[in-house]
């Protein structure tokens, strides 16, 4: 089940919303836990067994720590961090990344050992990763133990973030488990932030991985120059608005059902460095590595060899977190070298150009490593590269390009307004000018929504299955 679906929109969301609001306040973390894991049940109903065995293993595994530090015995409450955190990351690394490592064992060794062939759980790498984040914290005295077994699994099984982020930190939300104040306003801000959210995703990024679609099919010693960036464009606007749709619905419900998540985005596309584009786009993975792996190396706290080692570590486990391929692995080394050099070589250089030729830079490498996200296999993928730089003989454009550009003008230009924080400001500006008439700003922020809304579900009527990107990792 998708939050861009009929059945969600019209049977799963109204029926949760009644429920939670008519049970009494002390049991709607555990409407929210059952609620929660028959969501996830709905789609992987094998794998609901493999959630709640990560819930019970780290919400044991901070009792205990919890138990161990109150009494003064910091080697037990090691120990305990240790296993439990390996055992998360070893169910991650077993239904994860299991056919990669004999895919690569059988290449090196000319083996045919048969792969295990187990399905990619939806969702594990993100509730792993929350599950870690809290045993951590609790074992570093950053976080509280939860000793109620029914809030920490509401914690972990969330729906609105469960499937694709964002990452929430128990920390961040620990009071609001305990008492949280669900009211209107709160309520009409997450209706509103949904609703933002389902548009991106069904109007924006469904439109544009259609161009994406149609074009990467094409046979890739005859697409024009033009034509590939022209799909790689594509491809580049569909997975910004794609994840951030989701992440939008995500704390849209967050907010109906009273609880405020860290944002996940912050206009990413308006970067003048590959640095800076890290900093706004998915902020809670950014935020967990920097945490949990970067700091506790040394972060930059450490000689010029050792930093350089800690951001290469970093970078390469980012990628194989996105997927158990050496493409994603590549396509974390890339992003690696590059902040190594923005960092050590030509960084103050660079901070010298027009901001509009650093934006350029920024939105070419980026696109660039969307290019190597796209190909899980490399090999698949080096004949759409030799079009994007014309090394495939290929012309630099044709009829065929020029009617696919000008056929999607108006949606490349919407895309291109949309990744921007102009609409938010405009927005602003407007509620601002109507702001001494209340019923009128009510009334046009209503039918903006409510706009959104039909557009969304007339396209819903139509469209087929619209899986979020990030479902996959």
């Amino acid at each position: 089940m998708v939050f861009s679906s009929l059945i969600f929109l019209f049977r799963f969301l109204p029926a949760v919303l009644l429920l939670y609001f008519i049970a009494p306040r002390r049991l709607r973390n555990l409407v929210l836990l059952v609620v929660s894991l028959f969501f996830y049940a709905w789609g992987e109903p094998v794998y609901i067994i493999l959630m709640l065995v990560s819930i019970t293993t780290s919400y044991l595994g901070g009792l205990f720590i919890g138990i161990f530090k109150s009494r003064g015995r910091d080697r037990a409450a090691k120990v305990t961090l240790i296993v439990s955190v390996a055992v998360g990351i070893g169910l991650l690394g077993f239904f994860k990344y299991s056919d990669f490592a004999v895919r690569t064992v059988n290449s090196l060794t000319g083996k045919h050992f048969p792969l295990p062939g187990i399905a990619l759980p939806i969702g594990i790498s993100f509730y792993t990763f929350q599950t870690i984040s809290y045993i951590v914290d609790v074992y570093r005295g950053t976080a509280r133990v939860q000793e109620n077994v029914i809030s920490y699994g509401a914690y972990v099984s969330m729906f609105p973030q469960l499937i694709a982020g964002p990452i929430v930190q128990y920390k961040t939300i620990d009071r609001q488990l305990r008492k949280r104040e669900e009211n209107a306003i709160l309520f009409s801000e997450g209706v509103h932030r949904f609703v933002t959210g389902l548009g991106k995703k069904v109007l924006l990024a469904n439109s544009a991985g259609a161009l994406w679609d149609y074009i990467k099919v094409m046979d890739a010693s005859r697409i024009p120059v033009l034509m590939a960036w022209l799909g790689l464009a594509a491809f580049t606007f569909q997975i910004y608005f794609d994840f951030s749709a989701y992440s939008d619905m995500a704390i849209g419900l967050g907010k109906m059902f009273g609880f405020s998540f860290l944002e996940n985005f912050n206009y990413p596309y308006l970067s003048s460095s590959v640095t800076e584009f890290w900093r706004r786009w998915h902020i809670s993975l950014g935020t967990w590595f920097r945490e949990y792996v970067y700091i506790p190396l040394g972060g930059n706290r450490v000689s010029t060899p050792l930093h350089i080692r800690n951001i290469l570590i970093v970078w390469l486990l980012t990628g194989i977190w996105h997927g158990a391929n050496w493409s994603f692995l590549l396509w974390g080394l890339y992003y690696g070298l590059i902040l190594l050099g923005e960092k050590y070589l030509y960084g103050s250089w660079l901070e010298k150009w027009p901001r509009f030729l650093r934006h350029i830079y920024c939105i070419f490498l980026v696109m660039l490593g969307w290019y190597i996200f796209a190909y899980n296999d490399i090999a698949s993928g080096s004949g759409f590269f030799r079009a994007l730089f014309g090394m495939a003989g290929n012309s630099v454009a044709g009829g065929e390009t020029l009617y696919l550009l000008l056929g999607n003008l108006v949606l490349l230009c919407l895309l291109a307004i949309g990744s921007t924080d102009l609409p938010a400001r405009a927005g602003r500006k407007l509620m601002g000018f109507f702001r001494d008439r209340d019923t009128l700003s009510v009334v046009i922020r209503g039918g903006f929504y409510a706009a959104v809304m039909i557009l969304s579900v007339a396209y819903l009527v139509d469209a087929s299955f619209n899986p979020f990107l990030y479902f996959r990792f």
